[in-house]
């Protein structure tokens, strides 16, 4: 996919227009370990925590379940982001999954990971979020009916664009964004927390009784923990952008174990308090439990678990739409995409072509896509393909065991990682074999455009019309090598 041309090759037969082939503008590492963990919070605490205690309570119908289901999805998570930090100083370049499955598994399954990620991973939760934070946010201007549907989208859409524009004027800007959103959703979990412990001193704790009663099947288990899960994706959003993290062998595994806990600790705690404010009726009536929750503590502020929500779906936006950027610029400097997704802006050194693709791509879904039963299809695929990005540990460590690595976890980590891993994704199939289906159809649509796009050879008209679209774009953006 790279853009080439017979005219313009140099005296080896590199290709100019391929970033790929010559000195690249290097990342400058602007993100501190205060951003970092600012970016791993941030990309984990969206709307999951807003809405998915239901899901995890109404599966188990136990109080005393569900807090410990929370627990272990932070253990789980902290886990994984373990076994990225190594795969993440061995790998020692921006990408992720992408560039861990194609230096240990190859290039065509590295190109997969890539193509789902281009088509369905990363601009789907991307949409998802935009149109939470649009309802939301929209909400207190309709108190009496929905928001209708044009204007969540034309605020969803203007949203994206916003922090697409933030995020191609300066990394550092951006950083400065994800950290006050950040702390700012904390701050809001907290007074979530205060309010419960205040409820819990004046009025007790009865409907934490009886806690140990409900469903305790694995299969209620299993499907309970989907959604704790669901609630801290966002674990592996640091490895995306690890070119651009200062000292990434110090940072990286501090961030992960400074954040993931802190999350943890918080995610429990917010929990807490639902179920010692609300009953279980309540608990069970909507997915929307925030609200039900605001609605009984500050009912003198309506707007304001909108607002909360609003602004932890912004902050998560600019995490995910940060690290997005990233994964298609690595890409593009592999060849795996067009060349001119490898270019950074000449002045502010943002991967600008890269972010404004997965801005585009996010908003196309926002207006044209159902991205819920995206939502569904790209679950399973998802997992799959963390389930390689561990098995990746477990490759290098035999491939190549003389590398230096400054983390090495014990291996009983990745193997118990691996085996909840693929436990998810058989359940998974189990229960929604549709889904999962058409979450692999996508997947391996991936091979034919491997072929035409990177390993065929082109003629050199489409070559040189590639090369030359690349050129005029470069003027355009103002992006060069």
């Amino acid at each position: 996919m790279t853009a080439t041309g017979d005219g313009a090759e140099g005296a080896d037969g590199a290709d100019p227009g391929s970033p790929t082939k010559q000195e690249k503008q290097a990342p400058l590492r602007k993100i501190t370990l205060a951003g970092g963990v600012a970016l791993i919070v941030g990309s984990i605490v969206g709307s999951g925590i807003f809405v998915s205690p239901t899901g995890v309570f109404k599966e188990t119908e136990s109080v005393g379940l569900s807090l410990v289901i929370w627990m272990l999805a932070g253990v789980f998570s902290c886990l994984g982001a373990l076994c990225y930090a190594e795969l993440g100083t061995v790998v020692n370049r921006s990408g992720g999954e992408y560039a861990y499955l194609t230096t240990a598994l190859g290039p065509l399954c590295g190109f997969l990971q890539l193509w789902t990620s281009l088509v369905i991973l990363q601009p789907t939760p991307l949409a998802v979020m935009a149109r939470t934070f649009a309802s939301y946010a929209a909400k207190p201007f309709f108190s009496d009916c929905e928001p209708p549907e044009a204007v969540i989208k034309l605020l969803a859409v203007a949203g994206l664009g916003l922090l697409t524009a933030v995020n191609s004027a300066s990394v550092r800007l951006a950083m400065r964004v994800q950290s006050v959103f950040t702390w700012a959703k904390i701050l809001a979990l907290i007074l979530f927390i205060v309010l419960g412990a205040v409820s819990a001193a004046t009025d007790g704790v009865d409907n934490l009784s009886p806690a140990w009663e409900g469903k305790f099947s694995p299969s209620a288990v299993a499907l309970a923990a989907y959604y704790g899960l669901f609630a801290f994706g966002g674990w592996n959003q640091l490895n995306f952008v690890i070119d651009e993290l200062q000292d990434p062998y110090k940072n990286l595994p501090r961030a992960i174990c400074l954040a993931v806990p802190l999350v943890t600790l918080v995610y429990v705690l917010v929990n807490a308090a639902y179920f010692i404010v609300l009953t279980k009726p309540e608990m069970l009536s909507s997915f929307a439990i925030a609200v039900i929750f605001g609605d009984k503590k500050l009912p003198l502020v309506p707007w304001m678990v909108p607002l909360f929500v609003s602004l932890s779906c912004f902050g998560s936006i600019n995490g995910i739409l940060f690290t997005s950027g990233r994964l298609f610029e690595a890409g593009a400097q592999n060849g795996h995409l067009p060349a001119v997704l490898a270019l950074r802006h000449v002045h502010k050194h943002t991967p600008a072509p890269a972010l404004v693709i997965t801005g585009v791509l996010a908003s196309a879904m926002v207006v044209a896509a159902d991205v819920y039963t995206l939502i569904e299809y790209m679950s399973q695929v998802l997992w799959m393909f963390v389930s390689l990005s561990v098995v990746s540990v477990l490759v290098l460590r035999w491939t190549q065991p003389d590398v230096p690595r400054p983390i090495r976890v014990p291996l009983v980590v990745p193997v118990a990682f691996l085996v909840v891993c693929l436990s998810i994704v058989a359940i998974g199939a189990w229960a929604q074999p549709w889904n999962t289906f058409m979450g692999l159809l996508i997947t391996l649509s991936g091979i034919p455009a491997y072929y035409i796009g990177v390993v065929w050879s082109k003629p050199k008209w489409m070559r040189r019309a590639e090369v030359g679209l690349t050129k005029r774009l470069q003027c355009i953006l103002l992006v060069g090598e």
